[in-house]
């Protein structure tokens, strides 16, 4: 059975007068998934999002929601996406119940379902506070809420954690992992922070200057890293000589220390002997491998500005 995605792009491109800000995009995110849009500042995730929910029509190709194509059904299918985008746009001298009201009506929503999402997201007991006594973390939790009214199919979120102190973006964490197990949503959300979508995608899509580099389940993307062998020997500049010799792509750290990349373990044997053979002394060894922030670096094309 062929794998069906709650959000799908065909060719879609996007242009601000000759500048390209999104390009030939084919993005497909499965059903249920929790896929983490991941680029960094500038690289068009937004400009994408705004394209994604109608905001912005496109240039060239088109998008699909559940495989229906969005711009023939736009009024039906956007009943079924909620959205936050950047800071949620909230009536600070209204309560947290009043602003969730407003947009009730507007949805033509049960008013049942305002209990509910303050409960899911935990705002119950401060629902009559004045929006303006809120911390914003609070404001991301109520303008979460705004975004699941109508229990959406489909959540799309773009950087919802800017700002949020540590245990605020814990909390939404664990929100959005109860959205797509007890309502089987599926969350889409944009961020330029590799370590915080790690904690929670099981899903990625990387985009830089408009273009996709990779999409896929966060574990093939981890597979890509390299194996790293990282020494210590007497004579580092000799020793990488010799390694790089015969083959073996090395680096020298400010530490003094080098780090060999290697194809699988059973190769710290050979770069071992291969030292040894050559009268340098290894005082130290040790396995380890590439982190996903170097990885992601380099798939942007960004890790040269780290470096």
């Amino acid at each position: 059975m062929p794998e069906s995605f709650a959000i799908e792009t065909r060719d879609l491109g996007y242009r601000f007068g000759s500048l390209i800000a999104v390009e030939a995009l084919n993005l497909r995110v499965p059903k249920g998934s929790i896929c983490g849009f991941l680029g960094p500042n500038g690289a068009g995730k937004t400009t994408t999002i705004r394209l994604l929910l109608g905001l912005l029509n496109p240039s060239s190709g088109s998008v699909l929601i559940d495989g229906q194509p969005f711009s023939s059904a736009r009024r039906h299918l956007r009943s079924r996406i909620g959205a936050l985008i950047e800071t949620p746009s909230l009536y600070p001298n209204l309560s947290a119940r009043e602003n969730l009201e407003v947009f009730r009506r507007l949805l033509e929503i049960d008013s049942a379902k305002i209990s509910e999402v303050l409960h899911l997201v935990r705002l119950t007991d401060d629902s009559d506070r004045l929006v303006r006594t809120y911390s914003l973390g609070m404001k991301q939790r109520l303008g979460l809420a705004v975004a699941l009214l109508g229990y959406p199919g489909l959540v799309i979120l773009d950087e919802p954690v800017n700002g949020l102190d540590p245990a605020g973006v814990h909390e939404f964490r664990d929100l959005l992992r109860a959205l797509v197990k007890q309502h089987g949503a599926t969350v889409f959300l944009s961020s330029h922070l590799l370590a915080e979508v790690e904690q929670i995608a099981d899903h990625i899509a990387i985009l830089n200057r408009g273009r996709l580099l990779f999409q896929g389940s966060l574990g093939a993307f981890q597979a890509q890293r390299n194996k790293i062998l990282i020494l210590r020997v007497d004579r580092p500049e000799d020793a990488a000589s010799v390694l790089r010799l015969s083959g073996w792509q090395v680096e020298r750290r400010p530490n003094g220390t080098l780090s060999v990349t290697i194809a699988q373990m059973s190769d710290t044997a050979a770069v071992n002997a291969l030292l040894g053979a050559n009268d340098l002394a290894v005082y130290h060894l040790a396995q380890e491998e590439e982190s996903l922030e170097s990885l992601f670096l380099k798939a942007t094309g960004r890790l040269e500005e780290h470096v």
